[in-house]
């Protein structure tokens, strides 16, 4: 067997093209389009494909979890410098920081202008 390797992260979303912006202000990730859909790629080559939802509908998770609420299935940690200026960069851009937090001085959770959960961690 070959050695597996991620290609890509695909986010399914209501508004393609206002989270793609979100995510390219906050990363600084050149934007594209791959397999006819609006992209995000690092430097390192790690590509976020962003999925609108037309065929269903789009539903954002609940964090902290609750019983028979939708779930985060998983989320983004970003490594930053300093936290405290990322959080305040990333609510400017539309993020909200989570009422509930759990990481001490280490990392803070946010939720992207679609909900979706993404932490700022203090790079080691």
């Amino acid at each position: 067997m070959r050695t597996i390797k991620l290609g890509n992260i695909a986010i399914d979303c209501r508004n393609a093209n206002a989270l793609s912006t979100f995510y390219e202000k906050l990363s600084g990730w050149q934007k594209t389009v791959l397999y006819g859909s609006l992209a995000l790629k690092s430097d390192e080559g790690l590509v976020f494909l962003f999925l609108q939802a037309d065929d269903f509908e789009y539903v954002a998770p609940v964090w902290p979890e609750e019983p028979d609420l939708p779930q985060k299935q998983m989320h983004f940690d970003f490594v930053v410098d300093d936290v405290t200026q990322a959080v305040e960069y990333a609510t400017s851009l539309g993020a909200k920081k989570a009422d509930e937090q759990y990481g001490e001085d280490m990392f803070v959770v946010m939720f992207d202008p679609e909900g979706h959960p993404f932490c700022l961690c203090v790079a080691d």
